[in-house]
């Protein structure tokens, strides 16, 4: 199907947009061009614009515009911060996410803020005693401020190290030697930091600290063995106390048990003895009285009472024999150790056998 050469659409309706020729024609007037006169072909003098030309340029120029707002927007993560620079000039801090600048006149510095950033150095240092010490101390630390960081120093992080020694230099130099390697590094430490950070603001660097550490510290390699040995010693000292506070925990306690069951023990005796003499004078009384109302019975029967509790505790036993001035002697001890058990009788009448 053949179209007919009108400002037709294929569906019949007027195409009512604007050509792209007669766009460029009313740019180049706007330039200062000038139309010639149409001679029926549409062409133009040679004293204005050619079209061809124009139209090269108009693009040439849409694709600078393009390229170079390709460069001049540009997109920020969450961590990252930019400090744009206009002409040498601060102009502002920018955000995450989509950002403009002009590319070619701004410069830009992008830097992540949330990035914490360790550096370590070991030193040797003068300590109070003046012995000298080596110590490796680690320093983490993060930006606080971008405009500063970039603007007010020329390299934060070279001021950052420099700024660690000098504050390391300072605090060992106020502690003694055994401070330094044994039970002061922890204040040390904390001394440094805030020292570390007092400089960092004075020159206003952007940078905060956020922890510092006395990694290792030792003592020069000439006496190393020596105050190892001292080290040693030390360490035999604590323990050595520590095992005697142990013990001295435990037996303590016992020690103190035992006191108090002593006490108890005693106290238990004392009410014994008290009541076994409170009972003896009552009794005495008792017998006292009896005593003076009949002396010879209450003698008698005094005598009698000893005799049984003295024979009582005896395994021998005497026999007075009527029949004889023969005293006889009943081993019972023996005869009990030997096991036999043989009747009184029959042992008398063995015996009055043998006396005849």
């Amino acid at each position: 199907m053949n179209w007919d050469n009108q400002n037709k659409d294929p569906w019949g309706g007027k195409n009512d947009a604007p050509d792209f020729d007669d766009l460029v024609k009313k740019f180049s007037s706007i330039l200062g061009g000038k139309k010639s006169s149409s001679n029926g072909s549409g062409g133009d003098s040679g004293g204005g614009f050619k079209i061809p030309s124009t139209r090269i340029f108009l693009y040439g120029l849409f694709a600078f515009l393009i390229v170079y707002t390709s460069q001049s927007i540009y997109q920020l993560d969450a961590s990252e911060r930019a400090v744009i620079l206009r002409l040498g000039k601060f102009y502002e801090e920018q955000e995450e996410g989509l950002n403009f600048r002009l590319a070619g006149i701004d410069e830009r510095y992008i830097e992540n803020v949330t990035l914490t950033r360790r550096y370590t150095q070991t030193n040797s240092m003068l300590t109070k005693d003046e012995n000298i010490v080596d110590v490796t101390v680690s320093a983490q630390y993060r930006i606080a401020n971008l405009k500063d960081f970039v603007l007010n120093v020329k390299d934060p992080e070279t001021s950052l190290r420099q700024g660690i020694e000098s504050a390391l230099r300072h605090v060992v130099g106020d502690n003694t030697l055994e401070q330094t390697l044994t039970v002061g590094r922890e204040n040390i430490a904390s001394e440094v930091q805030a020292r570390l950070q007092q400089i960092l603001d004075n020159y206003a660097t952007g940078l905060i600290v956020q922890q510092v550490n006395i990694e290792k510290t030792d003592p020069p390699a000439a006496v190393k063995d020596a105050f190892d040995d001292v080290v040693a010693a030390r360490e035999d000292k604590e323990r050595l106390q520590n095992e005697a506070e142990r013990y001295a925990l435990s037996i303590v306690p016992e020690a103190r048990g035992q006191a108090q069951a002593r006490i108890r023990e005693a106290e238990g005796y004392k009410l014994e003895v008290v009541a076994n003499a409170e009972g003896e004078v009552g009794r005495f009384v008792q017998l006292l009285e009896e005593y003076q109302k009949a002396p010879k019975v209450t003698r008698d029967r005094m005598y009698i009472d000893a005799i049984q509790n003295v024979l009582s505790s005896t395994t021998k036993v005497m026999i007075d024999i009527d029949s004889g001035n023969n005293l006889m002697l009943l081993p019972l001890d023996k005869m009990m150790d030997e096991g036999n058990k043989i009747d009184l009788e029959q042992y008398r009448l063995r015996q009055g056998d043998s006396d005849e």
